[in-house]
């Protein structure tokens, strides 16, 4: 075989390999080989061979034959490993965890993942232990505030490569997205999608970009909230505005405070 057909097969293995990791959230209580297949849309067969060659490696962990997978204790190391890498979350959590508890809203980091955007970080308010929007939750790139967030704050050439990501003809719609996230920024310094363009119309939220150092992307700070809990005014009145100087109090050390109670 080619040197070029070997590094290519390898590299489409290893990308399947990473998408099974990725099949698996916190809420899950393991997952069989269908259930991974449902998921990432890799053939049954492959699953079953990814699967084996991961629990081989200990990214993945099986108590007895033909119980469901968890993630392994490898997977825990490079989780942790790469958590002690990004030392702006840990400056970020007294800042974040005030916020949450003064705005009554759920407070996150969400960074790209494929074609969406996914929750890698939670603070909820201290008396409430609000999880629905848990570590592991996904949302659309193209209609979610934390999506257009994320564009606002790419280079050209990064939504170029997103759009490929995406795939399908969506180069125009994400030119448009990040133009009008762009105009929210510059106006407001948050995004927040609302209206029928929304992708959840019982949540509300806003999101402010955050380029971290050492990083090659953007990550986006969030608030949200259940829409019968926080109206889209108060949203964008309250809770944008707190946002955005909780951010900018991790940028600069300034001051943020906020209060709905």
């Amino acid at each position: 075989m080619p040197d070029a057909q070997r590094d290519m097969r390898f590299s489409s293995t290893l990308a399947r390999g990473l998408a099974v990791l990725r099949a698996f959230r916190p809420s899950d209580d393991g997952l069989g080989n269908q259930e991974i297949s449902l998921r990432t849309g890799i053939p049954k067969p492959t699953v079953c061979r990814l699967t084996h060659t991961l629990c081989a490696d200990g990214y993945l962990t099986q108590g007895r034959r033909n119980e469901k997978y968890r993630l392994g204790p490898s997977a825990l190391a490079l989780g942790q490993i790469a958590g002690a890498s990004f030392e702006f979350v840990e400056d970020a959590s007294p800042v974040m965890q005030a916020l949450a508890n003064a705005s009554d809203t759920l407070v996150g980091i969400a960074i790209q993942d494929g074609d969406q955007m996914l929750m890698c970080k939670t603070w909820t308010p201290d008396d409430t232990g609000r999880d629905w929007m848990e570590v592991g939750y996904r949302m659309p790139i193209l209609s979610s505030s934390s999506g257009r967030a994320y564009l606002a704050e790419l280079r050209p050439e990064g939504v170029m490569a997103l759009s490929e990501v995406i795939g399908g003809d969506v180069g125009a719609t994400a030119e448009r997205a990040r133009g009008e996230a762009l105009k929210e920024i510059a106006d407001a310094g948050f995004t927040c999608v609302t209206g029928e363009a929304r992708y959840s119309q019982t949540i509300n939220a806003v999101a402010v970009p955050y380029w971290p150092a050492g990083m090659g992307a953007p990550v986006a700070f969030l608030a949200g909230a259940a829409a019968s809990a926080v109206d889209a005014q108060d949203m964008r009145t309250l809770i944008g505005p707190a946002l955005v100087k909780a951010v900018a109090q991790l940028r600069y050390g300034e001051t943020s405070s906020v209060s709905r109670r």
